[in-house]
């Protein structure tokens, strides 16, 4: 498998299926452990969520400085972020930096599906079908597959008539798209809308904006990087990589230790001005209880509220845009001019939570009645977040039992690494971790560097397998489930419980105690002799028999 291509895979000691930030750490990692491993990505490059979500405006809400590798100091140093919050393009040019620079393209294989994934209980070998035909072999998979990479198509009456092309931000083509002169008629206003809205509305003839549930956004406040910031930034990585590992999220940024009514009402304010003016989503830490307390979440709420109303001029639409639920139950999103977009004459702004739309015409969107002409569809209607590319590979364990049939009431893993009943198989950043609420990246490279370790522990017992005990995945999950509800973030319908997806059980998925917390107890698990897994060996001839 010289350049990655072609031919049918034999045997590896671990397959990584995704060859996004997770995927890449995991090969690099794993392959200076020693062990035989290989990527099968879907996609025809690397780059994860950030080869396919490739739309007008795509951009990390992330500081740029903050999300990137940390396990090369080299790597660190030498590559030159340009923007505050970096680009999708620049980002997959970064992550094929990555590739390139630590030769890891040699092991993978591009434009292979990965359909099936059953383990051999004589063996103790796993099964990794793919659309092409091929199956690999392997003692170890780990699942690279993303939280945000399943997307959602929502199914109106009447969308296979529609006569014109349709775009969904998550499976955005390659060649550029152009609106100038077109009707344009996008559904969701969620984070990837946010971002491509403002840029549509600059070409398009009319843009209609398809409401359902209004969300939170703060500015972004992008620009080019401060070249005195950027150099002491790096000449400060690594303190600055310890300091942000001891904060609840994995930024680095001030968690202010005050409650909401511990300051005056003014200076409360100014701290609230103070974190807009900042921008990004370190309005959450403004104080330490919105997430807690309804009537500090009420205030920082309604602070945006009135940001909001200043910077509509239409009054009705700036209602419309106003959010009903409690702030950082969702996504909290960052924009670059979202709200003034609907100051333009050729925007509306249309209501379908009210009114939900009725069906999809050959040549436009009909909502009360009312057909709104559409030259192209834009879908910006989210992922089925956490589980949904899991769920979509037919992973089956012990006995024959699917992944996805054990979490039909609901995920249930250990750390989010492992799940009882799927020996030798690994989720980066899985539901039961802190993943999305947290740096995904510093989070990726902790989560690869802990499956590491637990593919070293077992390989020291002999190699054979290794999953949770049913007992401490249980305490893990209802842990988990109690924290979350002593929390807000039940207080809503968002994609973190799964709200999004018809039929899905509403669980929080994402552990919600914070970076710090979960290294802490991953730690102490390891000290202890990974204390919650179970180990077991496989007869000397199964394998050769596979």
């Amino acid at each position: 498998m010289a350049d990655g291509q072609g031919g049918a895979l034999a045997q590896f000691d671990v397959v990584v299926v995704g060859a996004g930030f997770a995927g890449l750490y995991a090969l690099y990692r794993l392959r200076q452990s020693g062990l035989s491993t290989c990527i099968l990505e879907q996609g025809s490059g690397v780059g994860g969520t950030w080869y396919w979500n490739r739309y007008p405006g795509a951009r990390c809400d992330t500081e740029s400085l903050q999300y990137s590798y940390q396990f090369s100091e080299e790597l660190q140093q030498d590559w030159e972020w340009s923007e505050r919050y970096a680009t999708q393009p620049e980002i997959e040019r970064y992550l094929n930096h990555v590739a390139d620079r630590f030769d890891l393209r040699r092991d993978m294989r591009f434009s292979t599906k990965v359909e099936a994934t059953v383990f051999d209980e004589r063996s103790g070998l796993w099964q990794i079908r793919t659309g092409d035909g091929n199956t690999t072999f392997a003692r170890y998979v780990v699942m690279a597959t993303g939280c945000l990479s399943s997307s959602l198509t929502p199914k109106f009456e009447g969308m296979e008539s529609f006569a014109g092309p349709q775009y969904h931000t998550a499976l955005w083509p390659k060649e550029p798209v152009d609106f100038t002169g077109q009707n344009v008629a996008v559904l969701g206003t969620g984070s990837s809308a946010m971002q491509v809205i403002p840029i549509i509305a600059e070409q398009a003839k009319q843009l209609n904006v398809f409401q359902r549930t209004a969300n939170y956004a703060v500015p972004a406040w992008n620009g080019p990087l401060d070249r005195d910031y950027l150099k002491w930034f790096k000449a400060n990585y690594v303190e600055n990589r310890k300091r942000a590992k001891r904060l609840v999220s994995g930024f680095l940024c001030y968690y202010n230790p005050k409650t909401t009514f511990e300051v005056s009402d003014e200076d409360r304010d100014r701290e609230y001005e103070a974190r807009w003016r900042e921008g990004g989503i370190g309005y959450l830490a403004a104080f330490s209880d919105i997430t807690t307390n309804d009537e500090a979440n009420r205030l920082a709420a309604d602070f945006i509220h009135r940001k909001i109303r200043s910077i509509v001029k239409d009054p009705k639409v700036a209602e419309l845009l106003i959010p009903d639920s409690v702030i950082g139950c969702k996504r909290l999103c960052v924009h670059a001019g979202y709200y003034a977009t609907y100051n333009r004459d050729n925007v509306a702004l249309i209501d379908v939570k009210t009114d939900p739309v009725e069906r999809i015409t050959p040549t436009g969107v009909v909502v009360a009645g009312k057909d709104y002409p559409a030259d192209t569809l834009v879908l910006a209607t989210g992922f089925d977040a956490m589980t949904g590319a899991l769920n979509k590979i037919d992973i089956r364990g012990r006995r024959g039992i699917s992944l996805k049939e054990k979490w039909a009431e609901g995920p249930r893993s250990y750390l989010g690494v492992a799940s009882s009943g799927f020996p030798n198989l690994f989720t980066v950043t899985g539901p039961g971790s802190p993943s999305v609420l947290t740096n995904m990246v510093p989070t990726i490279e902790q989560h690869v560097d802990f499956i590491a370790g637990c593919i070293a522990a077992n390989e020291a017992r002999g190699g054979g397998t290794m999953e949770p005990e049913v007992a401490a995945e249980e305490a893990w999950v209802a842990d988990n489930d109690g924290v979350a509800h002593r929390t807000l973030r039940y207080n809503c319908t968002s994609w973190y419980l799964g709200s999004n997806v018809p039929g899905k059980k509403r669980v929080f998925m994402p552990f919600v105690a914070g970076l710090p917390a979960f290294i802490a107890k991953c730690d102490e698990i390891v000290s202890e002799g990974y204390r919650g897994f179970r180990f077991e060996q496989i007869q000397e001839n199964a394998r050769g028999a596979a």
